[in-house]
């Protein structure tokens, strides 16, 4: 049990159900109050859970606006978010009034990268579609022709984005033969002979997988549209894991239809959970519902480091993972 000034049990919410082994860490030492249905709150349950709790620990779905914390009852004094993402907090807002805000970076990165590579193989050999083919009857059995796809083995990856996760999918890119090529702010000279490119749409051109793993926000909005599709070789594929805002899925549905690239493979949305209607039937469409750190492992680990900057945020200790 974590000891706190004055003994109080400082009282947090969680805004979903978290794995049962961060859940029983939490009870020892705070007052938990758990999203029984597992449904996300709404805004107006979102407000009232700041206005009564110490602590709101939210995920990617929760939109943490400026009203909410300009509350003149607010009680919550810090926000763990349950995930690397924080684009869904109003970090200006937390600052101005004094909410302390924590993330949960370095867990989730291989898992993640193994989704990355994961809708990077479905999209290239059409296994979505295949397996579809089959489960429908309409598969005739082996034939020369049937289900062609492409191979990774001398492909140029693309990385949009150079972080961790980026780093961790070109580890596992090399292993299957492919070039390996980024785009970010920066020139990493720690990773050479990965080649580096300044602009996007020259990166976009080169790629035949285009694999997004920049940020969210303003600056990033809509990163992939019309005009950049366009620069896509008609062979190339798009896989998104990094964040739905990413990508005009408009455009992207668009560009799929007309086959002016191949596929896309996506474990991210714009408006989760909504998907764009236009992406749901068509083939070449590979899409996964968020999966990207859904593992045991990589859940639990999530959940520890927000239970770790709690602990220290209320025995009056320095975040371990602060964020703006």
């Amino acid at each position: 049990m974590v000891h706190f000034p004055g003994g109080k049990r400082p009282k947090i919410c969680l805004t979903r159900r978290w794995p049962e082994a961060v859940e029983a860490r939490l009870r020892v030492s705070y007052d938990v109050t758990p999203n029984e249905t597992d449904i996300p709150l709404d805004p107006a349950q979102l407000a009232e859970a700041i206005r009564t709790h110490d602590a709101l620990c939210p995920t990617v779905a929760d939109a943490i606006t400026r009203e909410m914390l300009s509350a003149p009852d607010r009680r919550v004094r810090i926000i763990g978010n349950f995930g690397v993402g924080f684009e869904h907090i109003d970090l200006a807002a937390a600052r101005e009034f004094g909410v302390a805000v924590s993330n949960t970076p370095d867990v989730l990165t291989e898992a993640t990268a193994d989704i990355a590579m994961t809708l990077m193989l479905m999209a290239m050999r059409r296994a979505g579609e295949a397996e579809r083919a089959l489960r429908s009857g309409k598969w005739g059995g082996w034939g020369p022709t049937n289900f062609l796809g492409q191979s990774l083995a001398g492909k140029t990856l693309g990385l949009v984005g150079f972080g961790r996760i980026a780093r961790a999918t070109a580890r596992r890119a090399g292993a299957f033969g492919m070039r390996i090529a980024y785009h970010s702010r920066r020139e990493a000279p720690d990773m050479p002979p990965h080649a580096y490119f300044a602009d996007l749409g020259a990166l976009a051109a080169e790629a035949d997988v285009l694999s997004l793993h920049a940020p969210g926000g303003a600056e990033t909005r809509h990163m992939v549209d019309a005009a950049l599709l366009a620069r896509m070789p008609a062979h190339a594929v798009l896989v998104n894991t990094g964040r739905g805002s990413l990508v005009d899925e408009a455009a992207l549905a668009l560009a799929l239809k007309e086959r002016r690239i191949a596929a896309a493979g996506l474990d991210v949305y714009e408006a989760e959970p909504e998907v764009h209607p236009a992406l749901l039937d068509l083939p070449n469409a590979v899409l996964l519902p968020h999966l990207g750190s859904a593992t045991i492992e990589t859940r639990t680990a999530m959940g520890m480091k927000v239970a770790d900057n709690l602990d220290r945020f209320f025995a009056g200790e320095p975040l371990l993972d602060p964020v703006g």
